[in-house]
């Protein structure tokens, strides 16, 4: 399965967002809704597409091949994050916004389904407990997390190249990846929140960080619902 791990893939983008859009600010309180409103719309988008569309889904996707899902995930998500990092339009962003979402969704509806509705209940409790402990705690010290974002990636990129060595090469199942990047994911909300807030307030921001915010609590959520379905 493909990791949608792509929260922090444009570095290089922070400089343009802060050195753009000047002329279009909004208020804190309008970027922030928009940001929130935006974040709320790709999460429920991914419920209902669990909720209503697993079954068809699954009949429909019978016998495709494994590569052709992989590629079907990868190609879409990569453009979308590519059109949001790129664009200073919020349309645009917005378009790309859509495009990391529905294959997301689409995955979602493969996974989710092989467990229990209370594994599932619970790996979303517990997505929403941590997300809101780090939003409040990077509002409280922004600073601190900002600092993170080189020891974050770092750390990402060397785990995942750990990950596929140990389960690929020398077939480790265990939880210690699962964990490690649960506590990564948690760090990236953190980070992105308060990233979030650093930019100017403008909409193009507000979907760019949306996008980002979006992508860390769905892999904090699949590595949580990983580490309970073990244990079911």
């Amino acid at each position: 399965m493909a990791e949608a791990t792509f929260t922090d893939t444009f570095n290089n983008r922070k400089l343009s967002r802060l050195q753009s859009g000047e002329a279009d600010r909004l208020s804190s309180r309008s970027y922030n809704l928009a940001l929130t409103g935006l974040l709320a719309y790709g999460l429920l988008l991914n419920a209902v597409m669990v909720y209503y569309f697993a079954e068809p889904l699954m009949r429909m996707l019978v016998g495709v091949s494994p590569w052709v899902l992989l590629l079907g995930y990868i190609v879409p998500t990569l453009i979308g994050v590519f059109l949001s990092a790129g664009s200073t339009n919020p349309f645009v962003s917005f378009i790309g916004y859509n495009l990391v979402v529905l294959p997301i969704g689409v995955m979602l509806t493969l996974i989710v389904p092989g467990f229990s509705v209370g594994i599932v209940t619970k790996a979303m409790a517990l997505t929403g407990m941590v997300t809101a402990t780090m939003m409040l705690l990077s509002l409280i010290r922004p600073q601190f997390f900002l600092g993170l974002g080189r020891t974050l990636a770092i750390t990402l990129i060397v785990g995942l190249l750990a990950e596929v060595v140990a389960t690929w090469l020398l077939g480790y199942r265990g939880e210690l990846f699962d964990w490690l990047f649960v506590i990564l994911f948690s760090g990236y909300i953190g980070y992105d929140v308060a990233k979030s807030q650093a930019y100017p307030k403008t909409l193009d921001n507000a979907v760019d960080s949306a996008l980002d915010i979006y992508l860390d609590i769905i892999n904090l959520f699949i590595r949580l619902l990983a580490i309970l379905g073990r244990r079911e």
